[in-house]
């Protein structure tokens, strides 16, 4: 069997870097071009290393240890014990998944079943099923990119999570008990009495609400017209008219309502608003219905929002 060194170890640098870059980017690294490049190449010196008298020290697991920490080292350098320790946590992580997710791929695509004359015949050698080059030159690519697709998805999902909060809010006798979005980007506020405006999913939370009053509201044009009939009149004197304008939109109104208050428990503490409106728009605000109002940021400031223990 002929062995092409210059070919294998050219592919361990490529997987190595790669290996290297999403560790960077899973622990939001800054990282230097150069070091990254030195540490793969450092990296992949195994391969000419196993040819040589010294290669039965690389099979010992103390040495491998050793090896991964130069790496690791060379990359992201030193700069605490705890720093260190995260890096080379993360890059067993990565190298682990990948790799395991590549075996996936392999023995998912592979079968080592036979028909012979009718019957379903099974082979094994004992030394599992080798993985040509080939195939890691296609699947490595795929596996690492969807691995760091999965990971910014991930990361995504917690900052959306962490946004996440429950809230309670008091009409009169309408008590609804929903999960909102701490919004930075909704500034929407009433001109007149200058109170935030946090808006209700109307398409999740209209079953709190008389049907006949939201049957009235549906109608209401963008002049502020509105008619309401007996069923809706005490939620009459709570109704308001804000005046927005969206990207890319001209001028609209949102009817708004006049809450008794609003608690919304963040992080362990409560915060109740008795200054805020809610805005009730009829379109869903989250396609995966993780909440179902948006929250206006004012309404965390201690001014605005009462902290209760």
């Amino acid at each position: 069997m002929t062995v092409y060194l210059d070919v294998i170890w050219f592919l361990n640098v490529c997987i190595d870097l790669l290996l290297l870059y999403l560790t960077a980017t899973v622990l939001k690294r800054s990282i230097s071009k150069w070091r990254l490049l030195i540490s793969s190449l450092f990296a992949s010196s195994i391969v000419f290393l196993l040819f040589t008298p010294l290669s039965f020290l690389f099979y010992q697991p103390w040495m491998k240890i050793l090896f991964s920490m130069s790496i690791v080292l060379m990359a992201f350098g030193f700069k605490r014990l705890s720093y260190f320790l995260e890096n080379l946590f993360m890059f067993y992580f990565v190298t682990f998944a990948i790799g395991g997710g590549m075996f996936a791929i392999h023995y998912f695509l592979q079968s080592d079943a036979a028909i012979l004359n009718g019957l379903v015949i099974t082979t094994s050698t004992g030394f599992g099923s080798p993985i040509s080059w080939l195939f890691v030159l296609i699947a490595f690519p795929c596996v690492w990119y969807f691995s760091k697709r999965r990971v910014t998805a991930i990361k995504v999902k917690k900052v959306r999570y962490d946004q996440l909060t429950e809230v309670e809010i008091t009409i009169g006798d309408i008590f609804i008990e929903t999960r909102g979005l701490i919004d930075s980007g909704n500034q929407l506020q009433d001109p007149i009495s200058k109170a935030p405006v946090m808006i209700l999913d109307m398409t999740k939370l209209s079953g709190y609400f008389p049907a006949s009053f939201i049957e009235n509201i549906a109608q209401v044009d963008q002049l502020g017209n509105q008619t309401m009939d007996e069923e809706s009149q005490e939620l009459e004197h709570r109704m308001r008219i804000i005046p927005y304008r969206g990207v890319g939109q001209q001028n609209q109104f949102l009817m708004a309502l006049k809450p008794d208050y609003v608690k919304v428990k963040e992080k362990g503490e409560e915060h109740l608003i008795k200054k805020v409106l809610l805005g009730l728009n009829h379109t869903p605000l989250s396609s995966e219905d993780e909440y179902q109002c948006i929250l206006h940021p004012k309404m965390m400031i201690s001014d605005q929002g009462k902290k209760l223990a």
